[in-house]
């Protein structure tokens, strides 16, 4: 393809070097607008529809009158319900976020502010079904708000929204809101100025101005392209769309080494799924590789890293196992174990993390079945070294 492409430049066949250049410099420039302004036009009907749930929802409750029992058993029928009928995106922690997102933003707020009462203007640039007239019946009870003026008060992410749930003080809450709309941050700047407490130390600052205008400008790979909009978590979950996750070749081959690797041992290992997703808090993980050992009647979660062991890897996969042992967990079986493999450039480290199981016995029999580590990791070292040989190989003339 590369060489008749140059061929056909040299025979003159196309426009002017220069002239080719601008053609495909606009047309560039309009296909990434085009896929920013559908991520936004996405994700401000997915934060209307979640407000709208968590509207409903505290409606249900008699306005939050009625006791927690009662919220907390809506919430675990809706949640058992809803996601058998969409799948994920539905979870008793999503609808108990829908909800706090409601109630931190009530609907006078909403009739209230300048940009709901603009919800009108820019209902015609969504869809007509959201329109008054279009309205399915029933959607909404409150005739004088519909998604799309919904949809105009929060144009930031539905993520940010999320991340804003953490701050509890009102005032907080709202400045981050309001600067990041005004300064453009993305998600992770506003994830980065919360956590470092920037309200707090603007407050004590004396020169407010400088620090406002220092904190806008975002840090290297905070600015998320359209198609990390459009892979959002939330985003292809509100879309019901499969989550596709984009890793390095060589990581992706490892994956795949190690995955046969593992069968190739003999019945004891059941392939479960690879790139498995997980949330814990408002953070997303994926686990790479998830095995079921019928020895052990219990999970194998491994988790591969692309250089040299650390304890954070090994404080990560306490997190996806405690995660493993309350959802994924069936009765009748074993607490699920860990394999952290650690693909270094000269050497390769296999560890397991045995450290939650209940008793020494228990953990002597994970040892005794298990397959041993430093023979994993030799096969870990050997298909790094095959496969980079070969990618070597593949890049010479």
């Amino acid at each position: 393809m590369t060489g008749r492409r140059k061929t056909a430049a040299a025979g003159g066949d196309i426009l002017p070097a220069d002239e080719y250049a601008a053609v495909h410099t606009n047309i560039v420039a309009l296909v990434q607008a085009s896929r920013q302004a559908a991520a936004r036009t996405v994700n401000a009907l997915m934060t209307a529809t979640y407000w709208e749930i968590g509207r409903r929802i505290v409606e249900a409750e008699q306005g939050g009158e009625r006791r927690a029992a009662y919220g907390e058993r809506l919430v675990e029928r809706l949640a058992e319900d809803l996601t058998d009928r969409f799948g994920r995106g539905f979870s008793r922690q999503n609808l108990f976020q829908m909800r706090a997102f409601y109630s931190f933003w009530p609907l006078p707020e909403i009739v209230q502010t300048p940009s709901g009462q603009l919800g009108a203007e820019k209902c015609q640039t969504l869809s007509g079904e959201l329109r008054e007239g279009g309205m399915p019946a029933g959607l909404k009870k409150d005739r004088a708000i519909d998604l799309a003026t919904v949809a105009a008060r929060f144009p930031l992410p539905w993520s940010a929204y999320v991340r804003l749930l953490s701050v509890r003080e009102a005032p907080a809450r709202a400045f981050y809101e309001a600067e990041a709309l005004r300064a453009g941050w993305s998600v992770r700047q506003l994830d980065r100025q919360i956590s470092s407490q920037f309200y707090e130390r603007l407050a004590l600052s004396r020169n407010k101005a400088a620090m406002l205008a220092k904190a806008a400008p975002p840090l290297p790979g905070e600015t998320p392209t359209a198609e990390e909009a459009i892979k959002d978590p939330f985003v292809l979950e509100f879309l019901g769309l499969r989550d596709e996750y984009a890793e390095s070749d060589l990581e992706q081959a490892l994956v795949q080494r190690m995955e046969d690797f593992l069968l190739e041992l003999g019945d004891d290992f059941c392939f479960v799924g690879r790139q498995r997703r997980l949330r814990i808090g408002d953070e997303w993980y994926r686990v790479d590789l998830l095995f079921f050992n019928r020895r052990l009647r219990a999970l194998v979660v491994i988790d591969l890293k692309i250089g040299k062991f650390s304890h954070a890897d090994a404080g990560q996969m306490h997190l996806y196992l405690n995660y493993a042992r309350e959802h994924w967990m069936r009765e009748g079986e074993n607490p699920p174990v860990g394999l952290i493999l650690c693909a270094q450039k000269d050497a390769a480290v296999a560890r397991y993390a045995l450290e939650g199981l209940p008793n020494k016995v228990l953990a002597a029999e994970y040892t005794t079945v298990l397959p041993d580590a430093e023979r994993i990791a030799t096969e870990l070292a050997r298909a790094r070294r095959e496969l980079e040989g070969r990618a070597i190989g593949e890049s010479e003339p």
